[in-house]
């Protein structure tokens, strides 16, 4: 049970709401670690919102704290953060009052140490040996004479122009520059995007296909060189078509894209040299190879010259080459002149045997032969001439036989198409009688139902259809005003009317119309003066 003086000095308790006593909190807390440098290890780091903004914690064996990152100070970080990296970071402690919880905004972040990014980067060259992206049997050789470079540098630096230098020295060659930044936040990804960028051009296309590139930077710290330990680079230089050469750092500094580029050169003028041969040397090689070449073109032709010479003294003289063909032409020629005389004597001997059998008695027979065959040949074609003529006749015989009998048959035809047109004008009378026999029942029922609906029949029970001067009925007596004509039409006629407002006046046309009836003024005159409904 509460005391009295414990109400009392509960009472003296200064009141406070939440939203209150929650900025009182936040106000304490910025006030005591307005600034404070704070070591830990990174956890749940998923990259920046799309907000811009990155969300994390840190923590040691003990203790977590939540950190926050804003946009604006993410674009500054020279070091991109990551999920197990142990950082020191830089900032104030501030209280979130809609959730009671408290964090570090930070204003700057940095390893905890050399050991701690060497360890990292350890971790990443196993993950992607184990992949197979250092592997020396997919690496590409470099060409020997490139007519196109690509180099991947600062445009600003001192690197750019030791290259073009050495290349302009050694072997001038068309060089394109790809500008991007070789340290601080969002270069990996500009190197990345760079290297991407040459593999895409096209041989065809308007900016030429390089056919190596040189991505190249100058010395530094570790944290200098740290973007092109990315992952983004190492992938892109792993995946790259063309040849590449990493030029990154002095000789003893080492990252990940040397590990995945095709050659590695100790400083970017190595690199230079390595994309070039050196053209004086070049020349001078090309002049050796040259006067070797004219001195082995002309031993090869004084070789030729005696064989050649040696093939000539081995051929025999024009003399026994053609002594053969002189002695068969000889022979030839000789007996020549004994085959034309030859030739002759056996023409002459057969005329004079085709001439024995040329004689007038063989003539004589030969033209009987031909004359009997001839008087025969005609005998066979009068015989075949008669034959056509009596087949024609036969043929002309039958059809005029056939003319004679088409009346006769062209009669029973029109006949029969005689009986059936009868026989079709029958049925279309039938068909027309039938038709107008249900026509005229149809409008005998029809006027039959007419004179059942016409108002007639009820005008013969006693009652009467009122109508104004137009010929409009009337359907009540609202309609009406005093002394208004109207017609009055009975089953046996029309009468004029005047309408009253009293019961017991009679109107002048009705009285005249009594009077009129009793003089004898039949119904005729009333319909001729009124008209008549139909």
């Amino acid at each position: 049970m509460m005391s009295l003086f414990d109400t009392d000095t509960a009472s003296n308790l200064v009141e406070y709401s939440v939203s209150e006593l929650s900025g009182s909190i936040k106000r304490t807390v910025e006030q005591a670690f307005d600034q404070v440098r704070v070591r830990g290890e990174i956890s749940g780091y998923r990259g920046p919102h799309s907000s811009g903004h990155a969300y994390f914690s840190l923590k040691d064996d003990r203790a977590r704290i939540e950190a926050v990152i804003w946009k604006t100070t993410m674009a500054r970080l020279k070091f991109r953060p990551e999920e197990g990296m142990e950082v020191i970071a830089t900032g104030k402690i501030t209280t979130f009052p809609g959730s009671s919880k408290y964090q570090i905004v930070i204003e700057s972040l940095e390893p905890a140490g050399a050991g701690a990014l060497m360890a990292l980067l350890e971790e990443r060259k196993r993950k992607f040996a184990a992949e197979g992206l250092f592997e020396q049997s997919v690496k590409k050789a470099l060409p020997f004479m490139p007519s196109v470079i690509g180099v991947v540098t600062s445009p600003t630096g001192a690197v750019i122009r030791d290259i073009l230098h050495r290349i302009s020295d050694r072997f001038p060659v068309h060089v394109i520059v790809w500008p991007v930044r070789v340290q601080g936040d969002g270069a990996g990804n500009e190197v990345a995007a760079a290297i991407t960028g040459f593999n895409s051009l096209t041989h065809d296309g308007p900016l030429p296909r390089p056919d190596v590139l040189i991505v190249a930077r100058g010395g530094g710290s570790l944290e200098d060189l740290w973007c092109f330990n990315d992952e983004a680079v190492v992938r892109a230089a792993a995946g790259s078509v063309i040849p590449l050469i990493s030029a990154v750092g002095h000789e003893t500094d080492w990252t990940l894209i040397d590990y995945a580029a095709d050659r590695r050169a100790p400083t970017p003028t190595g690199a230079a040299e390595m994309a070039v041969p050196v053209k004086a040397d070049l020349e001078a090689q090309l002049s050796a190879l040259t006067a070797r070449l004219k001195a082995a073109v002309n031993r090869r032709m004084s070789d030729h010259a005696q064989e050649v010479r040696a093939l000539a003294r081995a051929l025999p003289s024009l003399d026994q080459l053609l002594a053969l063909p002189r002695r068969r032409f000889d022979d030839v020629a000789t007996g020549l002149a004994r085959g034309l005389q030859m030739n002759t004597v056996n023409k002459r001997r057969t005329l004079e045997q085709m001439a024995g059998r040329l004689r007038p008695d063989m003539l004589v027979n030969r033209l009987t032969d031909r004359r009997q065959k001839l008087t025969e040949n005609a005998l066979r074609r009068e015989r075949a001439v008669e034959r056509m003529l009596a087949r024609h006749r036969h043929a002309i015989t039958g059809a005029d036989a056939a003319l004679r009998a088409l009346p006769a048959r062209l009669s029973g035809q029109v006949h029969r198409a005689q009986d059936r047109v009868a026989g079709l004008g029958r049925r279309t009378d039938s068909a027309i009688l039938n038709d107008v026999r249900a026509k005229k029942a149809s409008y005998l029922s029809h006027g039959r139902m007419l004179d059942s609906l016409s108002y007639k029949n009820v005008l013969s029970r006693g009652y009467a259809l009122v109508r104004d001067a137009d010929g409009h009925p009337v359907k009540a007596a609202a309609e009406l005003i005093a002394a208004t004509l109207v017609i009055i039409e009975f089953a046996d006629g029309q009468v004029g009317a005047l309408t009253s407002d009293t019961l017991t006046a009679q109107p002048a046309a009705v009285t005249s119309a009594k009077k009129r009836g009793a003089k004898g003024t039949g119904r005729a005159d009333v319909l001729k003066k009124q008209g008549s409904l139909f």
